[in-house]
């Protein structure tokens, strides 16, 4: 996979870089920048992302006999999220989806499209599908504060255990409308994701200079990470881990698996868990009490008084609640929204 060079937004006034290096944190104000991408509007350089394209008339087709999500009626223009899971149901990759009318997009986390590239190359046996390496062509960048008239993502409830087939539409779970972009060649996806109005941009890395230059207000991957852990948005592999199965994740369970789709690996898991049992563990949000002026890491332990009960994603300073973070915890400590836990030996409730 193309590791990608530092993004231009980097040379903008303020820019204070991510450990990687490749975009901002913040252009030195995170939580004025988080104020504004939530209430009037901000652009997020997210061109550390890794972009798969498959193109190809049976590309729809054969990603829906692969993944979670029910693809074959996607139309031109429209977009969603899918998982790619193991056999035994654990999720191995995650992507938001855009199909353009002759190459479907998946955009995946910055270092798992390499895994993605290699997975779909290896299914693809004798169909007649192209597959690339997109990442060093095209960026992605996220923009919020579109007008609340714009169409909202279409979204298909997710239904009870116990089921009946013929309540549940043979569609896509979660649509995202999205067009063209005649002045980049590119593309626009809706999501919603940060609140109404987000939405997903794609654009060739020669034209990322003229978003810079178009007047939109930069925010950092800090700001970012602020409002979607707000709106418990997850990111894989960073609030997940390698026992993650799709019930873990509330967020991903409505927007990235349909429950009554043709066999897939991993549907066994899917179905067993949604018809007979609940998941062991799932994804919460956490507040946290603050007496460290420093969010706690990824991957520190969550405790109930001394028996470790999960573990941090994401944690971080948000402009209006304080410190928050998506958590794993384990499906009892879960359901006890009283539990007392502590993080990074700071209090923090659900």
């Amino acid at each position: 996979m193309t590791e990608t060079a530092p993004s231009p937004l980097l040379g903008l006034p303020g820019a204070v870089a991510t450990e990687a290096g490749r975009t901002a944190w913040h252009y030195g104000d995170p939580l004025g920048e988080q104020r504004r991408a939530a209430t009037v509007g901000a652009v997020f350089d997210r061109s550390d992302r890794d972009i798969v394209t498959v193109a190809g008339e049976a590309r729809l087709e054969w990603l829906h006999s692969l993944s979670t999500q029910h693809l074959t009626g996607l139309r031109p223009h429209q977009g969603t999220e899918t998982l790619f899971l193991s056999p035994t149901g654990r999720i191995e990759h995650h992507a938001a989806v855009f199909d353009d009318g002759g190459t479907t997009w998946l955009d995946t986390e910055p270092g798992a499209g390499e895994a993605l590239l290699k997975f779909l190359q290896m299914m693809k046996f004798r169909t007649e599908v192209d597959i690339r390496d997109q990442s060093d062509e095209w960026a992605l960048f996220t923009f919020t504060g579109e007008p609340d008239s714009a169409e909202a993502p279409q979204l298909q409830p997710v239904p009870p255990p116990k089921f009946v087939s013929r309540d549940i539409k043979a569609v896509t779970t979660a649509v995202y409308d999205g067009g063209p972009l005649d002045s980049t060649e590119g593309w626009t996806r809706r999501t919603d994701a940060l609140g109404p109005g987000t939405r997903d941009s794609m654009v060739r890395r020669t034209d990322i200079g003229a978003i810079a230059d178009s007047g939109a207000v930069p925010a950092g991957t800090w700001a970012f990470d602020a409002l979607r852990v707000q709106a418990a948005v997850p990111r894989f592999g960073v609030d997940t881990d390698d026992r993650t199965v799709p019930h873990e994740v509330p967020a991903w369970l409505g927007a990235a698996i349909h429950l009554d789709k043709g066999c897939y690996r991993g549907q066994e898991t899917v179905a067993k868990v949604h018809h007979l049992g609940q998941p062991p563990r799932r994804l919460v949000r956490l507040h946290l009490d603050g007496t460290d002026e420093h969010p706690p890491a990824q991957g520190t332990p969550v405790l109930l008084g001394d028996k470790e009960v999960g573990f941090i994603g994401t944690a971080v300073q948000h402009y209006e609640e304080g410190q928050i973070a998506l958590a794993m915890l384990k499906r009892n400590t879960a359901d006890d929204t009283g539990a007392r836990l502590t993080a990074g030996g700071q209090a923090a409730s659900q």
